[in-house]
This record gives C-alpha cells, sequence and structure tokens, in this order.
C-alpha cells in the first residue's frame, strides 16, 4: 500500500513510523505541514491509497479528509482529546494511557476509532515516555488500523460520551508553574516530567526568567526550599520543601525581538549568575548503600561492568565526552571480562549542537566536541582485553551510532530506531564511521546508508548487520534484560578465545591500516566544514537549534520508499562511489530528529 505520512516535523514518531511501515512491505512518503505551502495540494500530488499523521499541530484540510482516509495517531485513550493529552496523564500521575488512531474529520480528536492501545506510564520523563512506551503502543495501534483499512472489511467505531477521558484544554503555565515553598519534591518532580523536553516549566531563578527540562532527585543535600544548594555534571541542585532535584538544562525566556532560545546545561545557562555552591561529584563506584544520581554510572555484576550514561536528547558535549571516557578507562581496569556500554533509555545522537552554538567561538568547540567523542570511540575500539557490548535501548543517531558501531557486539531494543548519517547537518562525519561502517555492512550499504539519510529500525538494522541482537522487551525492561543476557554471555567458556581473536584481529587491521589514519582522514573533511563561515553545516546548526520550521519538505522525504524491504532495497540499488559531499547537504532545518 502507499501511505503518505502528515506531520509537522519529521519527529521520533515520524522517523519510526516510516522505518515499521517500510518493514511491513509499505511503500511510504512523508509530507511536512509547512506554512505557506498546500497540504493539500501535496496530497494530492502523491495520490496516496491511505494518509496517516503521526504528529500533525494543525488541522488536516477539509479537502483532503473528505477525499482520502486520514488516521490521525492521538496519543490518549479512547474519548481523551486535546493538545496536552500526554502532559495531563504525566501531570495527574495515571498508570495506564493509550494511543488511539482515529479518522480525521471536522473536530480535532473526534473522529471514528480505527483502533487503540492501551500502555503503562512508569514515573519518567515524557519525552522517554512518547519515544518509549507511547511509541510502541503507536506503531501496535497504527499497523492494526492499516491491517483493518487494507482489509475493505473493518467499519471504524464511533467514538462515545462515556468513552475514557475527555476533552482538555492545553496544559499551560499557570498549571505547570512550581511553588517551591509549598510544594513536595514528588510534585515537582511530576511538573518536570511533563515537560521536560517541551515546553518546559516556566520559573524564575537568579532573578531571570528561564524555563526548567528536566529534573531528578536528591537524596541527602537539603536546604531552603527554592535555594541553589549545588552543581553536578552540569546540572543544579535546588531545595525543594522535603528535600532537592537536579535540574540538568534551562532555557532562558524568550524576550520580544530576540532570537529564538534554547535548552543549555543548567551550569552553562547561568554563567556568570551562578552564586558560589559547592560541586557534588557522585562517586564513580556506588557502594550500593547510598541513592546517588549522576548522568553517568558503573557497577558489577560478577564478571560484567556495566557503565550507563544518560544525557538529556542524548547530545554529548565535549565535557560530557571527556567525563564519560574517564569513566570508561576506569571501567576498563576492572577484571572483568565483558563490559555493557549504555542500556538505558537514551543512547547517543553525538555531538552537543546546543552547546556548541551557545560557544563564543562554535567552529572551535564542534572541533573541540568531535575530537573528544573520537577520543571515545577510539578507546572503544582499541579494548582488546575484554568484550564490550553496545545496549541500545533508545533512539541513535550520527555518532551515536557509530560509539556503539565501535563495540564488539550491539544490542538493540525493538522499537530503537537508527539514523546512521550525517549529512542533514551538512557534515562529513566522524567517529571512525568510514572503518566501522562498512565492516559490518559493506562499503556499498555503507555509503548509501549515508546518502539516503533514512532512519532505520532496529529490525532491518539486525538484517543488515548493524545490529548482533534485537531484544524483545519493554523499554522499562531493558536494562534488566540486557545484565541478564550479558551475565550468560559473560559464562560461556568461549569467551576467552573470543577476546584472544579480537586482539589478534585488531592488531591484524592496525597493520593494513592504522585506525589513525582513518580518524585523520574524517577530520580533515569536518575541519572544512567547521571552519569555513560558508559551509551548510553552519545554518542547519543554527536552524536545528533554533527550532526554526522548515521552508519545505526536505526531497529525501517527498519520495515514496519502497516497502520491498528495505534490506533488499540498500543492497540492490545502483552503487555511486563515495560518500554524499558535504555541500550537497539540504536547505537550513529541512528535517528534525527530535521528539
Amino acid at each position: 500500500m502507499h501511505i503518505l505520512l502528515v506531520a509537522t516535523a519529521f519527529n521520533s514518531l515520524t522517523q519510526r513510523l516510516h522505518a515499521e511501515l517500510r518493514d511491513h512491505g509499505h511503500s511510504v512518503a512523508v509530507e511536512l505541514a509547512v506554512h505557506g505551502e498546500s497540504l493539500t495540494d501535496a496530497v494530492r500530488r502523491h495520490e496516496p491509497q491511505l494518509v496517516v499523521a503521526p504528529m500533525l499541530k494543525t488541522a488536516i484540510p477539509r479537502e483532503v479528509w473528505t477525499a482520502y482516509t486520514c488516521l490521525v495517531v492521538h496519543p490518549g485513550p479512547v474519548g481523551d482529546r486535546g493538545p496536552s493529552s500526554l502532559d495531563w496523564a504525566i501531570h495527574e500521575d495515571v498508570g495506564e494511557w493509550g494511543v488511539t488512531v482515529l479518522q480525521a474529520d471536522a473536530e480535532m480528536d473526534a473522529g471514528d476509532v480505527w483502533a487503540s492501545v492501551a500502555c503503562p506510564v512508569p514515573p519518567v520523563a515524557k519525552s522517554d515516555l512518547y519515544r518509549g512506551e507511547v511509541a510502541d503502543a503507536a506503531v501496535a495501534a497504527v499497523l492494526l488500523a492499516v491491517q483493518r483499512f487494507a482489509s475493505g472489511t473493518y467499519s471504524p467505531r464511533a467514538q462515545t460520551e462515556g468513552g475514557a477521558g475527555r476533552a482538555r484544554p492545553y496544559l499551560d503555565q499557570s498549571v505547570r508553574r512550581i511553588d517551591w515553598a509549598s510544594e513536595s519534591t514528588e510534585t515537582i518532580l511530576g511538573k518536570l516530567r511533563a515537560a521536560d523536553s517541551q515546553p518546559g516549566v516556566l520559573d524564575e531563578l537568579l532573578g531571570a526568567e528561564w524555563y526548567l527540562h528536566g529534573g531528578n532527585r536528591e537524596y541527602e543535600l537539603r536546604g531552603h526550599p527554592g535555594d541553589l544548594l549545588a552543581t553536578r555534571a552540569g546540572a543544579v541542585c535546588r531545595a525543594t520543601t522535603d528535600g532537592a532535584v537536579w535540574i540538568p538544562e534551562l532555557r532562558a525566556r524568550r524576550r520580544p525581538g530576540q532570537p529564538p532560545t534554547f535548552k543549555l546545561p543548567a551550569v552553562t545557562a547561568l554563567a556568570g549568575r551562578l552564586p558560589a555552591v559547592p560541586q557534588s561529584p557522585a562517586p564513580s563506584r556506588p557502594d550500593g548503600q547510598r541513592r546517588v544520581w549522576s548522568d553517568i554510572s558503573y557497577r558489577e555484576e560478577r564478571n560484567v561492568g556495566f557503565l550507563s550514561f544518560s544525557f538529556p536528547g542524548g547530545a554529548m558535549s565535549t565535557t560530557q565526552c571527556r567525563r564519560l571516557l574517564a569513566a570508561y578507562r576506569e571501567a576498563c581496569s576492572r577484571p572483568t571480562s565483558v563490559l555493557v556500554l549504555g542500556g538505558g533509555r537514551v543512547f547517543s545522537n553525538g555531538i552537543h549542537l546546543n552547546v556548541i552554538e551557545a560557544a563564543e567561538d562554535p567552529g572551535a568547540e564542534s572541533w573541540a566536541n568531535i575530537n573528544a567523542i573520537d577520543d571515545l570511540v577510539e578507546a572503544v575500539l582499541k579494548t582488546t582485553d575484554r568484550l564490550v557490548v553496545a545496549a541500545v535501548g533508545g533512539y541513535a543517531a550520527a555518532g551515536g551510532v557509530m560509539l556503539a558501531l565501535a563495540a564488539d557486539e550491539v544490542w538493540c531494543r525493538a522499537g530503537t530506531v537508527l539514523n546512521p548519517h550525517y549529512r542533514l547537518m551538512g557534515l562529513y562525519g566522524s567517529e571512525f564511521w568510514t572503518y566501522t561502517l562498512p565492516r559490518r555492512v559493506g562499503p556499498a550499504v555503507a555509503e548509501r546508508l549515508m546518502r539516503q539519510a533514512l532512519p532505520v529500525s532496529g529490525t532491518a538494522a539486525q538484517r543488515l548487520g548493524l545490529v548482533d541482537r534485537l531484544v524483545e522487551c519493554t523499554p522499562q525492561e531493558f536494562a534488566s534484560e540486557a545484565a541478564r543476557l550479558a551475565g550468560h554471555l559473560a559464562s560461556l567458556p568461549a569467551v576467552q578465545e573470543r577476546i584472544a581473536a579480537k586482539k589478534a584481529e585488531r592488531d591484524h587491521q592496525e597493520s593494513l591500516r592504522p585506525l589513525a589514519a582513518f580518524r585523520e582522514e574524517e577530520l580533515a573533511h569536518m575541519r572544512r566544514a567547521f571552519f569555513d563561515p560558508s559551509a551548510p553545516y553552519h545554518a542547519l546548526r543554527r536552524a536545528f537549534v533554533r527550532k526554526e520550521k522548515p521552508l519545505r519538505t526536505p526531497p529525501h522525504l517527498g519520495v515514496a520508499v519502497p516497502g520491498a524491504r528495505v534490506t533488499d532495497q540498500l543492497r540492490s540499488e545502483p552503487l555511486v562511489t563515495g560518500p554524499a559531499p558535504e555541500n550537497s547537504a539540504p536547505e537550513p532545518n529541512a528535517c528534525y530528529q527530535e521528539g
């Protein structure tokens, strides 16, 4: 079936549906709802058999939904309506929610129901919930709705007044606002979780207005409610009535006539304002008796080490890369035979474009950042005394994918989406991709993945050889399931033989072409992009960071991608020698990858 995805942005859910529908044999194209462009004309141009709207902030025109069956993905149970459905669910601390696929009509979220799938609501941030449990339910609901539509015999059912939920308003800042003098830690964490990605919680701090993004519980520090108590890993700790919370990111409130603001590590955002509060570093290896929040942690179970990290949005700044590298080196000093890297809900999306954009010299900061992440990837590639497993529990892109590919095995949660490319940011790429990607999928497929710049599902990634093991589990279960599998791997008699063979192979490859040669060649391309003010990278980065609306649907999304297994397509297309050049980048902000 030819399916057209209509969306406000090519966000995480739209990407996942694009990949999953292709996996199920459908031909898929995307049209973004762009201001000044006729969505009606765009849909007619595609002549789809079905229109699906995974994330659309505007109404589908009457001319479209009367001419085509249009299925809208609503992140709420049957009967729930309104633009802040998921926010309200987290705000009200519900235990179960759902996703409904309904037919577009004259009233928003009121059309007939084609499918509805329930999902749990664990106490996690909205972005984690959206990319995890909600996305799983959305995929299941859309696939069911598509199957029912294709049958030609199913009649969608009308919503009833007695259905779950109700029509609710936008959850604005009057409801989100925190009263530090009276509200508990749990209440504050709930408000922060419901707004962690967007829109944040508007607050006053140190004489200015900020949107607070993200929140984690502090277990020991105490102080006067509202006061800043300490810093850790770029976050600030703020006292509550009965404890304290760590706030990792802040975004300045936009002033009239000024450009849009963007999220930054809290300590970076408060530079020049932050009072002299102590640093409170987390222990590198928790003793198991204290509960401590940190974005990097290490633990051991028998002969397996687990180095976990969770950076907001998966972006890794120069500082974060260096801290993770130090933790990795310490983990490698431990007497383990298997080291698991990752395991959380977010893996990595590569360099930190927001921190780069805020730097006094973005080119120099880009260069520092790419070298810092290269150092980390190189350390993983040169680890020859143990097996390294990359446990990818959430979305990964660009350098984050290449960090995973540096490991001996890549384990992916089913439902994870990979974007193994750099072109949409006007970059050639680094992180040793010219070594790790071809060795897994072959040079022809590696070049096509880079050129197409399309998301790849975990299932397709396993078929291609990007992923070694697909783990069928919920987002909440992934860490424990990865731990179980790693324990089994470490117990196998052949582990030491694999480690010895790994070292011999690394020595052999180094004699053929040193890793330093791959790095030098890649960085030569990156240097030109970073230090040339006219390079597309700078405009693309600026547009991405400031969330500028795209001018049109990027060409690579508007073309229908055949659904005859994406792996077959990648292997059968004619080979064009060499990766996409830097100057082939799309127009600024042609595509978003945030959730």
